[in-house]
């Protein structure tokens, strides 16, 4: 049976001090959360995020990672550095990533890649923009994003990874897709999976993202193939992350 994780996605947010707050607020409030729970933060904050979880039931990792191990990539972050400081997840293709800074979905692949290279659990993020859901393609766009991973890694590396489902139009707007929306989605891409390897397909954690919040997450969470979520806003709060957990 699969279970449950509820990540957080701070983005670029946080201080030394907001952080150490925030993961003690939810240290102190995971006794009655009975889920996986991990926190991506930004790449300056994991030396922290290490010093305060090691020892705890919460995971952490990056929010991207590079494609190349090392050299004259000014900016970037590898794989093993991560491993350094013993993340155990990074966050690929969020459409903030594909949007603001232009990456298409072979660097996600790629990305994708560097991660399960260097034991990282890819947190892999894919869903449609506003125009995409209007004009009936969402199916077309998330199939799209799927094959690049599987084309250039295969479909048994998604058994390693987290799928996110994140309705661009949903994130950080208040929208968000009905549950019945969501699932439909998530269906389908397990659905899409199955048809190449139903055992990977029944093991693969798919998460929703897009405006989660305490009340609304027991009904996602609820749908069959709702395995969680990757939750943006409200991770920034100790008492909003922590009703989204218990509602798991």
């Amino acid at each position: 049976m699969r279970r449950i994780l509820v990540a957080g996605n701070w983005k670029l947010n946080g201080s030394k001090q907001s952080i150490q707050e925030l993961l003690d607020g939810i240290l102190a409030g995971m006794s009655e959360a009975k889920t996986d729970v991990a926190v991506c933060a930004p790449y300056i904050y994991i030396p922290l995020v290490q010093e305060i979880l090691t020892g705890t039931a919460i995971g952490y990792g990056s929010q991207s990672i590079s494609e190349n191990d090392s050299g004259a990539f000014t900016g970037e972050i590898s794989g093993s550095m991560l491993k350094d400081f013993e993340c155990q997840y990074a966050i690929v293709g969020h459409s903030e990533r594909r949007t603001l800074f232009c990456e298409k979905d072979e660097d996600t692949a790629k990305k994708f890649a560097a991660a399960r290279k260097h034991g990282l659990t890819p947190i892999l993020c894919v869903g449609e923009l506003l125009e995409e859901r209007e004009e009936g393609i969402t199916e077309d766009v998330v199939s799209r994003q799927l094959d690049a991973i599987i084309d250039l890694e295969g479909v048994e590396a998604l058994a390693d990874a987290v799928i996110a489902y994140e309705p661009v139009w949903a994130i950080g707007t208040g929208k968000t897709a009905s549950p019945q929306q969501a699932q439909d989605v998530h269906a389908f891409i397990r659905g899409k999976i199955a048809k190449l390897n139903a055992d990977v397909a029944d093991k693969v954690q798919i998460l929703y993202g897009g405006s989660v919040n305490g009340a609304n997450a027991n009904e996602l969470f609820a749908m069959p193939d709702i395995d969680g979520g990757l939750i943006g806003g409200a991770s920034l709060k100790a008492e909003d992350f922590l009703a989204i957990c218990k509602a798991a």
